[in-house]
């Protein structure tokens, strides 16, 4: 098994004039396929991070059951996943074929995305195929950047990280000077048509109708369905993205360009992170609608925190957190509970599930243990994702997967993939979902999926508008 050998090479530059979208815009045609990772909390010393990674290096796939790794020099493998090769040991492979040693190594690692359909590399979970040309990215890619911009929001301060193999020259002074440049193209954003839905209301709220049978017979307590909706535009998606993280700032911002497409979102939801020998996981499970006006506020969480039915599906949900979380820890405790957090267009009630790895516990396993989050698939969670994928009338795609950051220390931190575009082909994709347990009404799930998507419509609106 070759190996890659690098030294980080860092220059520190201050940052007061500089922000992570007036960089991206700078820097995006110079280096092509780059990915922007921000943190709408620039106050909390924890979230005062953001990140600009530029220059695929290396980078591993999965699709149709085959695992495609591509090295930097040139070289490319591809093997079929088996029983004893599976996804874990192909991630910890390519992860164990580099050494990076120097200041802000951290910083170096993968940056990516796991679809929800990677589920039937994990479970024996049935996902329908998709033939569609606009659909056949890979079920999982994640990327190792030669260059990683970071922002220390809390310090004003600019950090420029590149990996440098032995006797390479930097490429550094390019990427100050692609900064400092003041001009930077500029594209406008328009939309082409009217957005659709490969299914109606009706036909949602029927979906609605036999989740809640399934929950009424017993074979899940609680199952998440979702819906599909597609805008057609023309022109820069990154506009849509500026005016997302404007009008629904979220711990997890991101835009990645891989080329023929782009993913990109407003995320509040932590699907799974691992730091310091701890993991966690931020189980989302309550939503009601958000008007702006203090009082009316109030008296809809006070209700949402009384409500039965999301009551029930909170505590089923933190119990799903648990167990995921005690297959490879142990000390599995609750830090925070039903905690309401406040969004543009929803109220969420939010808990944080906390365990200590086990001694010689692997990262990425703990990773794959806890995927998908219980909030996007139900529970019990084989049996919900088996009736999902019979139910839904679409794969999900990137949908309810999650996206984010692997370290080459196997520390990582991903976020569930919801508030979030799938850009291909002149085509937004945005997806919504909620949570059905026998209580369920189907008017007023069709209402939550569409209180979930009011940010994502009011940035498409936004973006047209956008004149620079």
């Amino acid at each position: 098994m070759k190996t890659f050998n690098y030294t980080t090479h860092s220059k520190q530059v201050l940052g007061d004039m500089h922000t992570p979208v007036s960089i991206y815009l700078k820097v995006r045609d110079m280096y092509p396929q780059s990915a922007l990772m921000e943190s709408s909390d620039y106050h909390a010393g924890e979230n005062s991070l953001s990140f600009i990674a530029l220059c695929p290096l290396a980078s591993i796939g999965v699709n149709g059951g085959i695992v495609t790794a591509n090295y930097p020099d040139n070289s490319r493998t591809e093997e079929p996943l088996t029983k004893t090769f599976n996804v874990e040991k192909a991630m910890n492979r390519f992860i164990n074929q580099f050494q990076v040693a120097g200041d802000n190594k951290n910083v170096c690692g993968l940056y990516g995305y796991t679809t929800f359909n990677a589920v039937k590399y994990f479970e024996h979970i049935p996902v329908k195929e998709s033939h569609d040309e606009q659909n056949d990215a890979p079920d999982l890619l994640y990327i190792l950047y030669k260059y990683v911009i970071v922002f220390n929001h809390f310090k004003n301060e600019l950090t420029l990280v590149e990996m440098l193999s032995e006797g390479e020259e930097s490429g550094l002074p390019e990427l100050e000077a692609a900064i400092e440049n003041r001009n930077y193209a500029s594209y406008n954003f328009s939309v082409t048509g009217p957005v659709t839905s490969p299914i109606t209301d009706e036909e949602h709220k029927a979906n609605v109708r036999k989740g809640i049978a399934h929950c009424m017979r017993g074979d899940v307590f609680q199952i998440v369905l979702s819906r599909r909706f597609i805008q057609p535009y023309a022109g820069d998606d990154f506009k849509v993205y500026r005016a997302l993280r404007s009008i629904n700032p979220s711990p997890y911002l991101f835009y990645f360009d891989f080329g023929g497409y782009r993913i990109f979102g407003s995320s509040p939801e932590t699907h799974c992170k691992i730091e310091d020998g701890r993991a966690y996981i931020d189980p989302i499970a309550g939503t009601t609608r958000r008007t702006g006006d203090v009082v009316k506020d109030r008296e809809l969480t006070e209700a949402l925190l009384a409500d039965p039915k999301e009551n029930a599906e909170h505590v089923m949900l933190v119990d799903l957190a648990r167990n995921d979380l005690s297959r490879n820890c142990h000390d599995v405790r609750v830090l925070f509970y039903k905690e309401p957090q406040y969004y543009s267009h929803v109220i969420h009630l939010v808990s944080r599930v906390s365990g200590m790895l086990n001694e010689g516990a692997d990262k990425i396993k703990t990773f794959i243990d806890t995927f998908p989050a219980g909030t996007l698939s139900g529970a019990p969670k084989v049996r919900a994702m088996q009736l999902i994928s019979e139910i839904e009338p679409h794969n999900r795609g990137a949908y309810g997967g999650c996206i984010g950051f692997i370290g080459l220390n196997g520390e990582l931190n991903q976020a569930i993939t919801i508030r979030t575009f799938v850009s291909r082909n002149n085509e937004l994709w945005f997806q919504a979902g909620g949570g059905i347990v026998a209580r369920s009404q189907d008017e007023y799930e069709l209402q939550e999926v569409n209180n979930k998507l009011g940010a994502l419509k009011k940035a498409i609106d936004l973006a047209v508008k956008l004149k620079n």
